[in-house]
């Protein structure tokens, strides 16, 4: 219980409005920054495409003002960069290998490995800091089931 109260976890949309990509950033910055001043020291993150990414390399970037803080990824399966680009599997291995632990919650891809990522996330967080614009995604779903549990909900969009 104690290391939940300490977690925020994140869920985003893969795909973000280009226009409002630097606004995302400063904010999620914004929100991270407030949680560490609130004792929040573990950050997980689903190792997706999107908001994910920003998240995870605003928390890398925050690590060298606040050493304390940690970044955990909760990946759905080892070969989740499948049919990624080459540069996204760049960003993506340079993350696992400053991240401060990996959680792989299944190690094969099945139909709701990513549904189990996102219920692990929030199990273990107090916090979620999410990017949520569209009803019919499993960014809504995940921002339900924090809601559910008792998670207090940091919607950046505006």
């Amino acid at each position: 219980m104690l290391l939940k109260s300490k977690t925020c976890c994140f869920t985003g949309h893969r795909v973000l409005p280009k226009d409002k990509i630097l606004e995302i950033q400063e904010r999620v910055e914004k929100e991270i920054i407030k949680l560490i001043e609130k004792g929040v020291i573990y950050f997980g993150v689903g190792g997706a495409l999107g908001f994910d990414t920003i998240a995870e390399l605003t928390i890398l970037k925050l690590k060298k003002l606040y050493p304390q803080i940690k970044l955990i990824l909760v990946l759905p399966c080892n070969h989740q960069t499948y049919h990624w680009s080459e540069l996204d599997i760049f960003i993506y291995n340079y993350i696992l290998s400053q991240s401060d632990k990996i959680v792989y919650t299944s190690k094969v891809y099945y139909n709701g490995c990513m549904q189990k990522r996102n219920r692990h996330l929030v199990e273990n967080s107090k916090y979620c800091i999410c990017y949520l614009e569209y009803k019919n995604s499993g960014t809504f779903y995940t921002v339900n089931y924090a809601h559910k549990k008792g998670l207090e909900i940091i919607n950046i969009n505006f």
